[in-house]
């Protein structure tokens, strides 16, 4: 693979390494590769357009600091592959050109060398590459860390997670064909020597409302098309179900069962796959897909109202399929479905529910059975990733971790609902937790260096975090409060009650605290926060139902119930005898972040920022107002701020003392003395205001990018000067040292080259005394039997010999040549002889084409006919035989139709003679697989039967007459026939293998007799003549005079 210029080979071990300040030179076609060099670093638009420059030449990865900014190309870029992988292995985070690769190792290079636990939070919207991010890094873990055969399970079942739990918790929405659906956090547990042992996963927030409804456009989750389109006949007869998505009410309401970058079939076969590996049993499968199955028949439950206007369920047959697949008593659940149950002074009673209850109900339990099932499924996936070696473990010494958080970044749509309010709200504390360790981590650098920190300015969200948890006084209690409150509380009661407590914070709007120009923009039923990265409009409408997310208490009772082993762990008794109320979803996605939060403070963050360039998941379309709003929501410019509020660049002494010691002549060519004294010495001489920079322990940090560019310009304008220099003591000391290296070696060479030279020819005359000896008395006693005095000259007989039939072999079959052999070896001469000739036989058999053995059969058919009887045929040897003498054209289509299901093999124009006079005729003869044909025009005017053919004749002279000679007594046929063809001996050769008649050709010397009726016969007289002539005798024969060629 051919490298850019800008890229260059280091280290003996041939690793790639792309220095950050290499690519300085090339920023103004490039542009930066870590944002913290902008010189405009408060500028948004210099900002995207350094973006926009870096997408342009497929550099999708650019760094603010320690934090990756990956924007998704949307297509396959060849930089994932395990030689990449090795190139980012082991080398420090700056060394390197930016990557998801470079953020892993260093991650990982973190958790081994300081024993701290760290995390890697990925972030951004639907369809930026958060999935595909995460993947990358397990990849590289999975590729890159120590593995032994026994964890190598655990590896294959960290990868194998992926599938299953994107095709359970995924969908395709508008923004992405593969859209997360809930929050996922993984642990990946290695031991002390970096291997992973074990993992674990939590989940927040799946998107249970997709269940029962989507948007245009969009998709359920995955899992429900894969069964349908890649489960087996059987599997689904055994769950009542269709290979047809069309016919499920949950699947058709966004209107897109089928889209075109998804292949559900294959899908299916890998998420199958994928569980085996991870340990499922079968049972759990076929549970698992009976939950699944029981969602779709749930959806096509109908509701009607019965006589007494009570709501019934309409549609027996998937209750039936309802009751069987859950696991539950068929009765109770059509009761459950049709009636609530009411708790009133301690009495219970029943009642009925109204349509559009019952509706909510049945959506509710779909909700319900599909969630808890996702729960216990990243439940089981977790036992099986969990470490069980205790006494490993603890011989060993504590295990590390490695966080991933996947989670969805900051959503504004059209309409906003209590999905997008809880995702922001997450997104708010994350940002929290990212300013505040951002500078943590800023604020550890500076004073292990030895650098005065000076604060930073930036906006602290935490107003906008109280506003949404505060107790009592936070949206979420005052959501809770309105949930719990008794009478009928409502979304409209729930907005006024925000206005009367919220209505005087900063950060919250309504339509009616609005002043007139914003009142416009905020609908009635809507209230607005103002986030850290902008304003969201929220629809009341949905928050309370949404918030209880409850499941009436006869239906819990009834699940309760089921022999679904998986239900059975999702739905315990004790939900329906205890009397308190379960927590609220926003009370639990509150509790649950808050652990997250204090997960992710216990360990070293690392950052992912994913942006998507254009909402048509485009390759190579970038979307400046779409790329802005994304820069903006997720902060990233308020990032670059406190990053850049301090130093721009900052770099160890060592590495930039290394880089740019040339352009000071007291550093080069190498500086003897301490490295801080040499940098300082270094800035000195580039004439750095005491402003600019700041020297500390073991690093230099400068304020300013324009420094750092006007010092690697200055080192681009030195480099020819460097090179020249280099290049002429380089060749000064090549030439010395070689003229050293040549001198000696000439007087060793020359001291060797006479010593060797005389033993040689001494040995050589010694040797070639003895041979001649040898030689001599051998010749003399070669007569003898074999013995000591004639051995040597018998072998040199022998070796002679075969070095001359192994430099000089016969050619072909046809080369007859073969060297004179020795009487000793005249029997294996004969031997090899007769093998030489069989090996060239069999080659050139094997190189014969099918056509060319084609036509030297009918050559050997016809040299059995010809060859020394008839003088024209050794002219015809080399003239290969055609298919057929006419073209397609010529041939009469009456006549191909006249001949139906027989085809024409072959086809010449021949001269008949008539048997009264002699008139000569044009024909067609035409041969069949089965008889042969004369036309004369459209007509057919003659067929020969082949079977009915007794011979052919033919004379020895070069005419080109034949004789077919067929049966006197037959009525069918006229008499014999007399032709004259150009090809003779082609058509007769032809003729007689499709007839089987190779031994019935006469070839006559002087004359033919032939049939011209029954009971008479004619005669062809043949003599020799200058030229062909034919005329008819006196006695009535006809006289044909031809040349002839080769006398006998």
């Amino acid at each position: 693979m051919s490298l850019p210029p800008h890229w260059k080979e280091v280290g003996g071990e041939g690793r790639v390494h792309r220095v950050m300040e290499s690519t300085l030179t090339a920023r103004d076609r490039v542009g930066v590769q870590d944002f913290v060099l902008l010189e405009n670093y408060t500028s948004e638009a210099a900002f995207i357009e350094n973006l926009r420059r870096r997408f342009g030449e497929k550099l999708i990865y650019t760094y603010i600091g320690s934090v990756l900014v990956s924007v998704n190309p949307y297509k396959d870029l060849e930089i994932y592959s395990k030689a990449h992988m090795e190139r980012y292995r082991g080398v420090s985070f700056y060394e390197i050109s930016p990557h998801i690769y470079a953020v892993s190792d260093n991650t990982y290079r973190a958790m081994r060398t300081e024993r701290r636990d760290q995390c890697i939070l990925i972030s951004g919207e639907s369809g930026a590459g958060k999935t595909e991010a995460s993947k990358k890094i397990l990849q590289y873990y999975a590729t890159t860390c120590p593995v032994t055969d026994h964890m190598s399970t655990i590896r294959d079942r960290l990868l194998q997670s992926n599938p299953v739990l994107e095709a359970f918790g995924n969908a395709k929405t508008l923004r992405n064909d593969n859209s997360s659906r809930f929050g996922k956090y993984m642990d990946v547990q290695f031991d002390f020597r970096g291997a992973p042992i074990g993992g674990h996963i939590l989940n927040y927030l799946l998107e249970k409302s997709r269940v029962v409804h989507q948007n245009h456009g969009e998709r359920n989750f995955h899992i429900f098309y894969q069964l349908l389109e890649g489960g087996e006949q059987d599997q689904l007869s055994k769950l009542g179900l269709e290979r047809n998505a069309q016919k499920y009410h949950y699947l058709v309401k966004g209107c897109c069962p089928r889209v075109s970058s998804i292949n559900d079939k294959s899908d299916w076969k890998t998420v199958r796959k994928a569980l085996t590996v991870i340990g499922f049993h079968e049972e759990e499968v076929e549970d698992l897909l009976n939950i699944i199955a029981s969602v779709l028949h749930l959806g096509n439950t109908q509701f009607g109202e019965g006589e007494d206007g009570e709501t019934q369920i309409t549609t027996e047959s998937h209750l039936t399929y309802l009751s069987k697949l859950l696991g539950v008593d068929g009765p109770a659940l059509r009761e459950a479905l049709t009636h609530k149950k009411l708790t009133a002074k301690g009495e219970e009673m029943i009642g009925p529910l109204s349509f559009e209850q019952a509706v909510a109900a049945r959506d509710a339990l779909a909700k319900a059975v599909y969630g808890r099932a996702f729960t216990w499924l990243v439940a089981k996936i977790n036992q099986s990733l969990a470490f069980k070696d205790e006494v490993y473990n603890s011989s060993k010494g504590s295990s590390s971790v490695i966080g991933l958080l996947d989670i969805y970044g900051f959503e504004v749509f059209q309409h906003n609902s209590f999905e997008q309010f809880c995702i922001n709200y997450c997104n708010e504390k994350l940002q929290q937790l990212f300013i505040k360790l951002t500078l943590k981590s800023e604020q550890e650098e500076y004073e292990a260096e030895g650098i005065t920190w000076e604060p930073v300015k930036y906006f602290d969200n935490k107003i906008i975090c109280d506003l949404v948890e505060e107790k009592h006084k936070g949206f979420i209690s005052i959501l809770d409060e309105e949930c719990l409150r008794p009478g009928e509380p409502s979304d409209i009661s729930f907005l006024e009650k925000l206005e009367d407590t919220l209505g005087g914070h900063a950060h919250f709007v309504t339509h009616k605290l609005a002043n007139g120009k914003t009142r416009k923009a905020v609908g009635r039923e809507e209230f607005r926060l103002i986030h850290y990265a902008g304003e969201v409009n929220y629809t009341v409408n949905g928050f309370l139902d949404k918030n209880t997310d409850l499941l009436y208490r006869n239906l819990k009772e009834v699940i309760c119930q089921s022999d679904n082993q998986i239900l059975s762990q999702c739905f315990h008794r004790e939900e329906v005898t205890t009397q308190k109320r379960p927590e609220t979803a926003a009370t639990q996605f509150k509790n649950s972040l808050a652990k997250l939060i204090e997960i992710l403070m216990s360990k070293e963050p690392s950052y992912v920022r994913c942006i998507k360039p254009n909402d048509a998941k485009q390759s190579g379309r970038f979307d400046e107002a779409l790329v802005r709003h994304q820069v903006k929501y997720l902060g990233l410019m308020e990032n670059l701020r406190v990053r850049r509020a301090g130093f721009a660049y900052r770099r160890r002494y060592e590495a930039f003392l290394q880089r740019y010691k040339s352009l000071c002549p007291g550093t080069w060519p190498n500086w003897q003395g301490r490295l801080a004294d040499g940098v300082a010495t270094l800035v000195q001489h580039l004439g750095y205001k005491a402003e600019e920079y700041k020297l500390g322990k073991t690093k230099i940090f400068i304020r300013f990018p324009k420094t750092l560019f006007t010092t690697e310009d200055a080192l681009e304008a030195r480099r020819p000067a460097l090179a020249l220099t280099l290049q002429t003591s380089w060749r000064g000391y090549r030439e010395r040292a070689k003229y050293h290296r040549i001198r000696n070696a000439v007087l060793v060479i020359q001291s060797a080259w006479r010593g060797m030279k005389s033993r040689r020819k001494a040995r050589r005359r010694r040797h070639a005394a003895e041979i001649i000896r040898k030689f001599i008395k051998g010749f003399i006693y070669r007569h003898y039997e074999r013995c000591p005095e004639n051995e040597y000259f018998l072998d040199h007989q022998r070796f002679s010999f075969l070095m001359t039939l192994v430099r000089n072999p016969p050619k072909s079959v046809l080369d007859k040549s073969w060297p004179v052999p020795p009487p000793s070896l005249t029997e294996a001469s004969e031997h090899l002889c007769r093998l030489c000739m069989q090996n060239m036989m069999r080659a050139y058999c094997r190189r014969i084409q099918p056509e060319w053995k084609k036509q030297m059969e009918q050559k050997v058919v016809a040299s059995q006919i010809f060859q020394d009887q008839k003088d024209s045929y050794p002219q015809s040897v080399p003239k290969l035989f055609v298919a057929s003498r006419l073209d397609s054209e010529e041939f009469n289509l009456k006549v191909i139709q006249t001949l139906g299901n027989d085809k024409v093999k072959y086809g010449v124009a021949v001269t008949k003679y008539d048997r009264r006079g002699y008139k000569a005729r044009p024909r067609q003869l035409l041969l069949t697989s089965s008889f042969a044909v004369l036309v004369a025009e459209a007509k057919l005017k003659q067929r020969i039967d082949y079977t009915a053919l007794r011979s052919i004749s033919v004379s020895s002279l070069t005419d080109g007459f034949m004789v077919l000679h067929v049966p006197s007594e037959d009525n069918k046929q006229k008499s014999d026939v007399v032709l004259q063809c150009d090809h003779v001996i082609e058509v007769v050769t032809k003729l007689a293998t499709m007839a089987d008649k190779k031994n019935k050709v006469n070839i006559s010397q002087d004359s033919i007799k032939f049939a011209v009726a029954r009971g008479k016969e004619a005669v062809i007289d043949f003599t020799s003549g200058p030229e062909l002539k034919v005329a008819k005798g006196k006695k009535g024969h006809l006289l044909v005079t031809a040349p002839q060629l080769n006398p006998r």
